[in-house]
């Protein structure tokens, strides 16, 4: 039999007051959530006591930097369920925790109350205010210790039975008390929770991917940083604020791929970019073909200039020539043979590239060799990483090195390149990455779409895994592109810019819809940039570049398509129609979209919409605005009929706009 454990006494029994349910939380305050500055974080709490004493909660929150708690009274929301809110004004983290207490004012304020109307005697309990009066007043600050004195002197001297109850009932002298909780006699919630406060780009941003080997328009000439500077108009011109760059450090020579993923290189190939090191630097050094430093600060002025930030690719991994494996060779893992264990995925083998040892003996200098990669970059002027199959990493290091640099640096932002296992996803952006790529990729049929959606944005993940949908990557050249032509190029950029305030796309693959995989059933791309260098003419007539940048626009005017919290599926009678809706954070901005998912033929059906989400009534016509095909509709009510033809265009975006009347009684659409 197992003896119960002996409970013992509290440090203050007189504490009467419990607090639970504390939300949002995240793993029981193992992490922090997630939220962008200018936001409001809302709380909520159960705080209730023993018996029928009223109680009183406050939410408590301070910056990181600060030490001094500032408070916030907040709401009954009934059964004993309160709520408040308290405003995220700066970047980094915010503390924030519940105090709550028997409210013994408030309750002999209420029973003052009942007794008045009962037309009872209340000689003794004004006399009992005046007490709690006093009591309140040691607490306050000098003057209004002296107006609460007054107060209770006033009480307990009943010169004037009429006026002593008008201020035993004023709300000032309530406000007064309120101001000045007895802490001493306040439960607090036993743990401190925190909320990362990130820039607004963490929640909305479009990606470009290029590889700037490929950037020249001389064909087999290898690009530089100011070819990229010579594309950045035509980046800007797509609509894109951030500019990615797989890495740009210099390549292994030894067994460095060739063409196609072969195992060897013919002369003149320049190998995997992502085989990271040789004699002339490792992670901190810039591959002498793009350039000089000098060149990649011109190529990020100009980028800032157009509304753009650079984002770099980090990739924990080393070239055998890396200057690392001679200076530090306890950092890799070793065969019997007392060989450097190359990376391997059986039955493939990438013999270019060296995994990192986190259970390395040295593991504290390789860690701080790793986070000193971000800093250097950081010095550079970059503020965003894309990191490379983080899921291969050790998770306490992650969590160590984001929180130290975002505490130095609390403007950097992560997104973590982890297809992987849900879990493990999920872990990484509790331990801090920013943003996560995700699934969306493999999701075709419109019940997959809604299912994923559906996780994201309605289950606790919409609490601190922000997602960016990739439609392609350099590795992933997905089934649905491989065989559906221009309509799935298009749906699927439509599908992944307006279900996700965060998307990115591989360019130019992508505009020229780059489609023909390395071999039947695979995902990987024929002559994959991964390898060689490719030639790209941006003014090829099958170019998707108008239709992305409509697209573009389409997100950049529509506060709407820049969250997710309010993503709204809308039924229709055709599995081949997806149909959903997002509205901004104040209901003034409402987007309408709707997508054929079949890229061969025209498909057509009923929409059943939710008025309510869209801010409509049944009663009110309303117009639809096509910001793609600059088309305008006029519906009223739910049922609403819907055609698309996927050789003109697979997909509607819809602004909805609604009847204004003017007091000339003239109606326009806004």
């Amino acid at each position: 039999m197992i003896e119960p454990e002996i409970v013992s006494k509290p440090k203050d029994g007189k504490k009467r007051v419990v607090i639970e349910g504390v939300t949002p939380q995240l793993d029981a305050g193992r992490f922090a959530v997630k939220r962008i500055v200018g936001d409001t974080l809302t709380v909520e709490a159960d705080v209730f006591g023993d018996g029928h004493d009223h109680v009183t909660a406050r939410l408590l929150y301070r910056h990181h930097s600060e030490t001094a708690w500032r408070s916030v009274r907040m709401k009954p929301l009934g059964n004993d369920r309160w709520r408040a809110s308290f405003p995220l004004e700066r970047l980094g983290r915010y503390i924030y925790t519940i105090a709550g207490a028997v409210d013994h004012f408030d309750t002999w304020r209420s029973d003052l109350i009942k007794r008045l109307e009962a037309g009872q005697d209340v000689h003794v309990d004004l006399q009992n205010g005046g007490l709690l009066l006093e009591h309140s007043a040691r607490l306050a600050a000098r003057q209004d210790a002296v107006r609460l004195n007054e107060a209770a002197q006033a009480l307990r001297s009943r010169s004037d039975e009429e006026d002593t109850k008008v201020l035993a009932l004023d709300p000032t002298i309530l406000a007064l008390v309120e101001r000045y909780p007895d802490e001493a006699m306040e439960t607090r919630y036993e743990r401190q929770l925190e909320v990362i406060v990130d820039r607004e780009r963490a929640r909305f941003s479009s990606w470009y991917e290029m590889f700037p080997r490929s950037a020249s328009d001389v064909p087999g000439r290898h690009g530089t940083f100011a070819d990229c500077a010579a594309r950045l108009d035509y980046v800007a011109e797509l609509g894109f604020n951030v500019l990615y760059m797989p890495p740009i450090h210099p390549i292994g020579t030894s067994f460095r791929k060739g063409k196609n993923n072969s195992v060897t290189a013919e002369h003149g190939e320049e190998g995997s970019p992502w085989a990271i090191g040789n004699v002339d630097g490792g992670h901190t050094a810039i591959h002498s073909s793009l350039g000089t430093f000098k060149d990649f600060q011109a190529l990020r002025a100009k980028a800032a200039k157009l509304g753009i930030e650079l984002a770099l690719d980090i990739a924990f991994q080393c070239a055998p020539d890396h200057p690392w494996v001679t200076e530090h060779p306890d950092w890799f893992r070793k065969r019997a043979d007392g060989s450097i264990q190359y990376a391997e995925n059986p039955p493939k083998k990438y013999q270019d590239i060296y995994p990192l040892d986190f259970e390395s003996p040295d593991w504290e200098g390789l860690w701080e060799a790793l986070k000193g990669v971000f800093l250097f970059w950081i010095e550079q002027g970059v503020k965003i990483f894309r990191v490379d199959n983080p899921h291969t990493k050790a998770f306490p290091f992650w969590e160590w090195a984001i929180t130290a640099i975002k505490r130095e640096h609390p403007d950097v932002l992560f997104l973590a390149e982890a297809f992987t296992r849900p879990r493990v996803m999920q872990r990484l952006a509790k331990l801090g990455f920013s943003q996560s790529y995700t699934y969306f990729t493999w999701r075709n049929t419109g019940q997959e779409i809604v299912e994923y959606l559906t996780e994201l944005t309605q289950t606790p993940l919409r609490e601190y895994f922000r997602p960016n949908f990739w439609p392609n990557t350099p590795d992933i050249l997905p089934e649905s592109l491989q065989i559906g032509g221009r309509p799935a190029f298009i749906t699927r950029l439509v599908l992944a810019a307006t279900l996700s305030s965060n998307y990115g796309i591989y360019g130019p693959a992508y505009e020229m819809q780059e489609n023909l995989p390395m071999k039947q059933g695979g995902e990987e791309y024929l002559n994959s940039e991964k390898y060689e260098i490719r030639h790209w003419d941006l003014n090829a007539p099958e170019s998707l570049r108008d239709v992305i940048a409509q697209v573009n626009q389409a997100r950049r005017a529509n506060p709407a398509l820049q969250f997710m919290e309010s993503l709204t599926f809308h039924p229709t009678d055709n599995p081949s129609l997806l149909c959903y809706s997002k509205a901004s954070p104040d209901g003034s901005n409402v987007v309408l979209t709707v997508v054929n998912l079949d890229p061969v033929h025209t498909q057509a059906g009923w929409v059943a919409l939710d008025l309510a989400s869209l801010n409509l009534t049944d009663r009110e016509p309303f117009q639809v605005y096509d910001q793609l095909a600059d088309r305008r509709y006029l519906w009223q009510g739910s049922s609403n009929y819907i055609e698309l033809i996927p050789d003109e265009l697979p997909a509607h975006i819809f602004r909805i706009l609604r009847r204004v009347r003017t007091e000339k009684d003239f109606d326009y659409y806004l």
